[in-house]
């Protein structure tokens, strides 16, 4: 009986069944590669990955009501490529500034899609289909067969090579952004409506929720998020190219989707999105560490995916039983 209750209280938690199992992948991985949980490779793996994690973030909110974005990997290389060669024709030498253009165009491509979708009735999965092909296709207007390394980012690079109190600023960025959207989420007014509108869209406009500013707002700041990874990814890399961040959009997703949050609407978490997030990075990093070849990774990265999506259907289906008894009782 107490196996039975300690299996119910790791079950009766997503986040929890997730974080177990994102302690056990580093373990086993551990085990292969010792030096895998040294500080220097976890910064490492935080760092390079702070685009997927952060994006997730706006991804969490627009599967929260209901809605798909596939455009954000365009939206991200379109604001990137921008300051990117602004920076390599002198147009822009201020990091700050930088960072602030990526995400105003960001917000910019977002709020149209937000219009479109909340105004125009449009699907959302139509809508940024056709942005996707749009941004991506401005990105390269822009590139206009050129693109930007290392030397014509001058100055803007260093920001992803600095540290503050030992964990980069890379990092530090995703830090502030999590926390943000936590405390949004959870004690605010907004977070609430976006949970009304993905659970349910008509009783959430009967009670007097602006259903369409909920959206607009919601794919704005998706976009607002894209154009600072934009930036983030041009900093990390030290390039800007119009080809960034191709399919990054179904990372992002997965990631979502890893840590729990429902493709309907009106089910996921701030936290759950930030354990998917990680533990896709785990993976993309363990593969080669391990061994894997290079043509299988793809492979053995969709299964270990499908496995932990498999956890989350069965936890899920074990809170809801619980629930259920409860409501019997």
């Amino acid at each position: 009986m107490e196996n039975k209750s300690i299996w119910k209280k790791i079950t009766s938690s997503r986040e929890v069944s997730l974080l177990i199992v994102l302690v056990i992948l580093c373990a086993l991985i551990t085990i292969k590669t010792p030096s895998f949980l040294e500080w220097a490779n976890i910064s490492e793996i935080l760092k390079n990955n702070a685009t997927t994690m952060i994006m997730a973030l706006g991804m969490l909110l627009v599967l929260l009501i209901g809605g798909i974005d596939i455009s954000i990997g365009s939206t991200l290389a379109f604001s990137g490529m921008t300051i990117g060669i602004m920076y390599k024709y002198n147009h822009l030498s201020s990091t700050l500034l930088g960072f602030l253009i990526a995400s105003g165009i960001g917000i910019a491509c977002g709020l149209v899609i937000g219009l479109i979708i909340a105004y125009g009735k449009v699907s959302p999965i139509i809508c940024t289909l056709g942005t996707m092909y749009v941004y991506r296709g401005f990105a390269y207007l822009v590139a206009n067969d050129e693109w930007a390394g290392a030397d014509a980012l001058g100055t803007f690079k260093d920001f992803a090579l600095k540290d503050f109190l030992g964990i980069n600023s890379a990092v530090w960025i995703t830090i502030i952004c999590y926390v943000v959207f936590f405390i949004v989420m959870k004690w605010t007014k907004f977070g609430r409506n976006i949970y009304a509108v993905g659970s349910n869209e008509e009783a959430a406009e009967i009670s007097g929720i602006n259903v369409r500013l909920v959206k607009t707002c919601v794919y704005t700041i998706m976009g607002g998020l894209s154009g600072l990874t934009g930036a983030l990814m041009t900093c990390v890399y030290a390039s800007a190219q119009p080809n960034m961040a191709t399919g990054k959009e179904m990372d992002v997703i997965a990631a979502c989707v890893i840590g729990g949050v429902s493709m309907t609407g009106g089910r996921g978490s701030v936290a759950g999105a930030l354990i998917g997030a990680l533990i896709l990075s785990v993976i993309s990093k363990a593969l080669p560490l391990v061994g894997i070849d290079a043509l299988a990774q793809n492979t053995v990265k969709g299964i270990i995916i499908i496995a932990v999506i498999i956890l989350n259907v069965v936890t899920q289906r074990m809170m809801d039983k619980a629930a259920l008894e409860k409501r019997e009782m």
